[in-house]
C-alpha cells in the first residue's frame, strides 16, 4: 500500500525540464547591462574624437594642438583618457567602469556649465548628460530592487 502523503506530493510537484532556469531572468539587470554597453560605444567614440584632437587632426594647420588654450588642452586630454577607460569598463560591465563613466558624465556637464569658454557652453550637452545620468541611476535602482534579499 502506498503512503498517501508521498503520492500527494508527487501529484503537486511541477515537472522540471532540462534547460529551464529556476530563477526568472533579471530583466532590469539585463537592461542595465545593455545600457552600459551602449554607453561604452558612445564613450569610445568620444574618447577617439578627443584623441584625434590631441593628435592635431582638428587643429589649426600651422600650430597643431599646441595652438589651443591651456584649459582646452587640459580638458581634451582628460576626456580623451577617461572616456576610453570608461568604455572598456562599461563594456565589461565592471563596477569601476560605471564609476569612471559617471565621473566623465558629471565632469563634462560641469565643464559645459562652469567653464563655457572651453567647449562653448552648449546647454544641450548638459541636458543630454543629465538624461544619461538619470537613466543609468534609474536602471541601477530597478536592477538592485529585483535582486533577492
Amino acid at each position: 500500500m502506498t503512503d498517501p502523503i508521498v503520492t500527494e506530493q508527487a501529484r503537486t510537484l511541477d515537472p522540471v525540464h532540462a534547460g529551464e532556469s529556476e530563477v526568472p531572468p533579471d530583466k532590469w539587470a539585463a537592461r542595465l547591462v545593455l545600457f552600459m554597453r551602449a554607453m561604452a560605444g558612445l564613450s569610445l567614440v568620444k574618447g577617439l574624437y578627443h584623441w584625434a584632437v590631441v593628435c592635431g587632426i582638428d587643429a589649426p594647420a600651422t600650430v597643431g594642438f599646441e595652438g589651443y588654450a591651456t584649459p582646452y588642452q587640459s580638458a581634451t586630454v582628460f576626456f580623451a583618457v577617461i572616456d576610453l577607460v570608461a568604455a572598456v569598463g562599461l563594456w565589461l560591465a565592471a563596477p569601476w567602469g560605471a564609476v569612471v563613466w559617471l565621473t566623465s558624465v558629471i565632469s563634462m556637464a560641469a565643464v559645459e556649465l562652469l567653464f563655457p569658454q572651453i567647449y562653448g557652453g552648449h546647454l544641450w550637452v548638459v541636458g543630454l548628460e543629465v538624461l544619461l545620468l538619470g537613466t543609468y541611476l534609474a536602471l541601477a535602482l530597478m536592477a538592485a530592487r529585483e535582486q533577492p534579499a
